[in-house]
């Protein structure tokens, strides 16, 4: 390793430094697969709902990525009406795939092509994080209470 390389010691894992955002101008496209039913699509809608309400960002739009609307494009149209000089489409996937990995990032280009000067960026999908184990086990909590082997 040369002395300019840059020291590459493991280091406890923090929030991101996101100090220089700008919630007001900083818009969030949450987008799913779609669905033909309406009632999977009307969830993200809530989902969307409860991460703005909780996290405090004002300009977040639900999108699905296929077979329903409102689309990437919408969502992103949506963000940019609303102030967004930045636009995150947040994938709402457990995993990486192709829709993550090739039709996300397409669908996201396309949207921002419409709007000269307009950043975005693609978050990874929901993945392996810490609080997906804890996720896990309230549902698995959930499901024992109900159909546990006392039940």
């Amino acid at each position: 390793m040369s002395e300019d390389a840059p020291n590459r010691q493991p280091t406890e894992i923090g929030p991101p430094d996101a100090s220089d955002v700008d919630p007001a101008t900083t818009g969030i496209v949450v987008v799913d697969h779609g669905s033909r039913r309406a009632e999977s699509n009307a969830l993200l809608h809530e989902v969307v709902e409860l991460f703005r309400r909780q996290q405090g960002w004002p300009i977040v739009e639900p999108a699905h990525m296929e077979l329903a609307e409102p689309s990437v494009a919408t969502a992103f149209d949506r963000c940019v009406a609303q102030g967004a000089k930045h636009v995150v489409v947040l994938p709402y996937f457990l995993g990486p795939g192709r829709h993550w990995d090739v039709d996300i990032p397409r669908l996201a280009a396309e949207a921002a092509a419409r709007h000269p000067g307009i950043a975005y960026c693609v978050a990874a999908p929901l993945g392996l994080h810490p609080a997906m184990t804890q996720i896990m086990q309230d549902r698995l909590l959930e499901c024992l209470a109900r159909c546990g082997p006392s039940r």
